[in-house]
């Protein structure tokens, strides 16, 4: 799942169009709310949720497939 930005809390200043290893922002421009450009190639870091200095205006979602565990040690 792409992250979602919530427009009402986004300032425009650009954290997390900087720290997408992706480009999942690509041609956002600072000032504004990013788009999410490539939501295909979200790989779910989080870095752009984490490095957000406004808390709750990026939110990523991660699939179910990759949240699974799986148990290891003695067999």
């Amino acid at each position: 799942m792409p992250p979602i930005i919530d427009p009402t809390k986004c300032t425009g200043c650009g954290v997390c169009v900087d720290v997408c290893s992706e480009d999942v922002f690509f041609g956002s421009k600072k000032g504004k709310v990013p788009v999410v450009t490539y939501p295909e190639f979200c790989v779910h870091f989080n870095c752009c949720a984490y490095e957000c200095p406004e808390e709750g205006a990026i939110k990523v979602r991660i699939p179910l497939p990759l949240q699974l565990l799986y148990k290891g040690g003695d067999r």
